[in-house]
């Protein structure tokens, strides 16, 4: 396995600690693993939904403006 050193605010790096010290994770390492396969899923799933809606009728719909604007009604709604 590899090693990489991340640089993070301190109001960031205490937030993992929290997050390790409730038990949900056993180190800090184990919290960016599990977040790096979340964002690497999410990337995945895309992928997938615009290469399915590039082969429908309505392409544009599914392109980066409107997961845009997805995300901004998801806050809204939040």
């Amino acid at each position: 396995m590899s090693t990489m050193n991340v640089s993070l605010p301190e109001s960031l790096k205490a937030f993992v600690d929290e997050r390790v010290n409730t038990g949900d994770y056993g180190t800090s390492s184990e919290y960016i693993r599990e977040l790096i396969r979340a964002d690497l899923e999410r990337h995945r799933l895309r992928s997938l939904l615009l290469g399915g809606a590039s082969e429908s009728d309505d392409a544009q719909a599914a392109g980066p403006i409107y997961f845009d604007d997805l995300r901004a009604f998801a806050r809204q709604m939040a």
